[in-house]
């Protein structure tokens, strides 16, 4: 299972994903960036630091 606390990434956000790869979990940030952090693009230095702050957990 692959994780991300979008905390990580943006002071003070307590979102937390969990999903099978990481495509799932950017899937899953990007439809969070646009509705709670009014985010309308995704520059690639976010999805860089997203990628770099999920981590992998035992089923």
């Amino acid at each position: 299972m692959k994780h991300f606390a979008c905390g990580d990434v943006v002071s003070g956000c307590t979102a937390v994903f969990v999903g099978d790869s990481v495509e799932e979990i950017l899937g899953l940030v990007a439809h969070h960036a646009r509705q709670d952090h009014g985010l309308t693009d995704l520059p690639s230095e976010l999805v860089a630091s997203v990628r770099g702050a999920i981590t992998t957990q035992a089923a």
